[in-house]
C-alpha cells in the first residue's frame, strides 16, 4: 500500500468502503471482492477488505476493533491494551507528564498515555503506518511525525521530556528477536532511556546481560503469555540501582522483584507450582519459592513444590494426586486403566514431543487428566496433577 491509498482509506472515502467491507465479512474473498468493486474503486476495495481481515485477526489479541486502521507488521508488534495501560499508569505514577514515543507503530502505547493524561508526541518512520497512527490517535490529540527516530529525537527531547521507544523488530526475512536487527538500534534506544528516563520495550527473550546497570528490567506477561521486557530509567532510587529485575503479571498487575536467594531443591510434595512465564524470564523462580515456602523439584527445572496448599498470582497451582517413574509403558498403562480419553501433557527437562506421545498412548475413554513429566530429586517422574482454579 502506498501513502496516497493509505490517506484515502483514512479519510472520508474510507469510512464508506470500510463499512461496506465489514458487512461482507464471512464471505469468501472472491465473492466479497466482486461485490465491493461494484460500488467502489477496486484498489480501495481491496485495501478495505484487507483491513477487515486484519481487524478479525486483531480481535484475538486486542478484542473487537471497529475504528482503527492496521498494517500486518504493525499488528504483529502492537502492544496489547492492558499492557499499554499498565505502562501508561506506571509512567504517570513516576512523574512523567510529557513523553516522545519513538517508533509509535499504530499508536497503542501513545493512545494509552494520552488517555492517562500524558502529553505525547509520536514518531513513526514508515509513512503508511504514520498515516494510520494519525487516524488512530486523532481523537486524543497526539501529533504524529513521519521520520526516523534518530533524526527527530534531538529536537524533541529536553530535560522535561521522557522517552518511550519500541524499536522495529523486522528484517527482510520477517520478524526478528535478535537485538542486532532492531531499528533504531538497541544501543541507541537504551542510551536515550538512560539519559532522559522513560521506558523502552523489547521482546521477552532479550538477554538480561544486555541491560545496562542504570536501568530496571521488567518482564511482563498478560493472561499467561510472556509479551515483553521493558527497560525503565529514572524509576529506581539510587540506593537500589544495579540490575534490578522484576516480573509483572497482568491483568492483575502483581509484581515480584528478584531477590538474592539461595536456590533450594527437594522432593515433590503435595502441591506443584508452575511459575508464570514472566517470573521465569525475570529469574524470579527462587524468589517465588522463598515467598511460598517451597522449593524446586530439581536443579534448574522451573517447577516448584510445596508441602501445604498455596495460592499465588505468580503461577498455576496443581495438587499432586499421584506419581510414578517416567516410562512410556507405565504411562500407557495408567491412561488405559483409568479410561483417559483426554490428556493434558506438561513437561520440562525431558526430551519428548507431547503431541506425538499423546498419539502413541492411544487415548480412549470418558475421563480427562493432566500429567507433568519432569526430572525430580527421585529421577524422571510422571506427576498426576489436578489444576486448582484461581
Amino acid at each position: 500500500m502506498d501513502v496516497e491509498l493509505a490517506e484515502r482509506l483514512a479519510g472520508p472515502e474510507g469510512v464508506d468502503v470500510l463499512a461496506a467491507a465489514a458487512e461482507l465479512a464471512g464471505l469468501d474473498p472472491l465473492t466479497a471482492g466482486l461485490r465491493l468493486r461494484k460500488d467502489h474503486d477496486p484498489e480501495l476495495a481491496a485495501a478495505a477488505l484487507h483491513e477487515i481481515d486484519l481487524r478479525s485477526r486483531a480481535a484475538v489479541k486486542f478484542g473487537q476493533l471497529s475504528e482503527v486502521l492496521l498494517t500486518r507488521d504493525g499488528l504483529e508488534q502492537a502492544t496489547r491494551g492492558v499492557v499499554a495501560r499498565w505502562r501508561a499508569q506506571t509512567l504517570l505514577a513516576h512523574g512523567v507528564r510529557r513523553i516522545v514515543d519513538l517508533g509509535c507503530g499504530l499508536g497503542s502505547d501513545a493512545l494509552a498515555c494520552a488517555e492517562a493524561g500524558i502529553e505525547v508526541v509520536a514518531v513513526e518512520k514508515d509513512p503508511v503506518t504514520a498515516v494510520f497512527a494519525r487516524h488512530n490517535l486523532a481523537g486524543v490529540g497526539v501529533e504524529v511525525l513521519t521520520g526516523a527516530a534518530e533524526d527527530l529525537a534531538p529536537s524533541l527531547l529536553d530535560k522535561d521530556v521522557a522517552v518511550m521507544a519500541d524499536p522495529a523488530r523486522r528484517t527482510g526475512k520477517g520478524r526478528s528477536w535478535q537485538v542486532n536487527d532492531f531499528t533504531p538500534s538497541y544501543e541507541w534506544v537504551v542510551s536515550l532511556v538512560c539519559q532522559h528516563g522513560g521506558v523502552a520495550k523489547f521482546g521477552p527473550g532479550t538477554p538480561y546481560e544486555l541491560v545496562p546497570e542504570d536501568l530496571e528490567a521488567v518482564w511482563v506477561s498478560e493472561s499467561g503469555d510472556a509479551v515483553e521486557v521493558s527497560l525503565w530509567g529514572d524509576r529506581v532510587p539510587s540506593a537500589q540501582k544495579g540490575r534490578r529485575r522484576s516480573a509483572v503479571v497482568l491483568p492483575g498487575g502483581d509484581s515480584i522483584t528478584v531477590e538474592p536467594v539461595e536456590p533450594t531443591v527437594g522432593p515433590v510434595g503435595g502441591w506443584l507450582v508452575e511459575p508464570d512465564p514472566a517470573v521465569i524470564r525475570a529469574g524470579a523462580v527462587d524468589t517465588l519459592a522463598k515467598h511460598l515456602g517451597g522449593r524446586r523439584i530439581a536443579g534448574r527445572i522451573a517447577y516448584l513444590t510445596c508441602d501445604a496448599p498455596v495460592a499465588t498470582p505468580y503461577g498455576t497451582v496443581f495438587e499432586v494426586v499421584e506419581s510414578f517413574a517416567w516410562k512410556e509403558k507405565a504411562l500407557r498403562a495408567w491412561v488405559r486403566d483409568r479410561s483417559i480419553g483426554t490428556l493434558e501433557i506438561k513437561k520440562r527437562g525431558i526430551q519428548l514431543d507431547p503431541a506425538q506421545l499423546r498419539k502413541r498412548l492411544k487415548l480412549s475413554g470418558p475421563h480427562a487428566g493432566t500429567v507433568v513429566i519432569t526430572p525430580t530429586t527421585s529421577g524422571a517422574q510422571v506427576l498426576v496433577v489436578r489444576r486448582l482454579r484461581a
